[in-house]
């Protein structure tokens, strides 16, 4: 079942378009977090063989073992990083390379996402590998949210986890990723920030004009988002509070070049 993000209305799913996958997980721009390939986070889907079961029943094993110590970091990290591993497992690679969440991914997401707090709370020193796996799950969740206050938490949430993956791994790719991230929360000031470190680590011209190039057309973006939330914002005061029921994904046009909600 594809996750219908408005009910059916228009019986559209959401969708992550692999163009812009290749800015955060391939390509120049490419944010190492381990020893696998971009085959091993999103599956293709179909047969009978069900990909997320060995993490879904990682993850359960990891529960039994939190009701005796609910705080230990490392037992939360390994659960998040199983639900993680189940949310892609589940999710559907078309031949065209979008990826298409379902609702089993969206839900193991959701779950990871819950996870991860619980460990924020029970770590000083959060890990950046597992940061750099949550980054962007929550920017695919972020895909999915039916108003902008849940859009923007989800994508606050990202831009945290990246915070943590720059620190602990400072390079371009970490903090070019991280400028993305933070001009959709309209601080483009502290994005700017990050896209000066970035190009501080490029080691040639192309590279830093590359950075400008890929960063500029996120900006614009981020832009109309931007933009785009305080219409919606003003609409709603208008209406005395109240959301218009036609709201549409308020990522679509997305974080990406051609959208990541199209």
């Amino acid at each position: 079942m594809l996750f219908d993000l408005r009910g059916g209305r228009r019986g559209s799913v959401v969708k992550v378009v692999y163009a812009v996958l290749a800015v955060l997980m391939g390509a120049s721009l490419f944010l190492t977090v381990g020893p696998f390939s971009i085959s091993e986070i999103f599956n293709s889907g179909g047969g009978d063989v069900n990909l997320a079961e060995p993490y879904e029943e990682q993850a359960e094993r990891i529960e039994a073992r939190l009701e005796k110590t609910p705080e230990d970091p490392q037992l939360l990290l390994s659960l998040t990083r199983a639900q993680i591993n189940a949310g892609n497992a589940e999710a559907q690679r078309e031949p065209n390379g979008e990826v298409i969440l379902t609702t089993e991914s969206v839900q193991a997401y959701q779950e990871a996402d819950q996870s991860w707090s619980n460990y924020l709370k029970a770590t000083d020193e959060p890990n950046a590998a597992l940061a750099a796996l949550v980054a962007p799950m929550m920017v695919q969740l972020a895909e999915t949210s039916a108003s902008y206050p849940q859009a923007d938490q989800r994508i606050e949430a990202a831009t945290e986890a990246q915070q943590i993956v720059a620190k602990g791994r400072p390079s371009v790719n970490s903090l070019t990723t991280l400028a993305f991230y933070t001009y959709f929360t309209g601080d483009f000031a502290a994005a700017d920030k990050a896209r000066a470190e970035a190009k501080k680590l490029a080691k040639t011209k192309s590279e830093r004009e590359q950075i400008d190039q890929t960063l500029d057309e996120y900006e614009k973006n981020a832009s109309k988002y931007v933009a785009a939330k305080k219409q919606a914002e003003k609409a709603e005061k208008a209406a005395g509070g109240k959301a218009p029921e036609n709201l549409e994904n308020p990522l679509n046009p997305g974080l990406g070049t051609g959208g990541l909600g199209e």
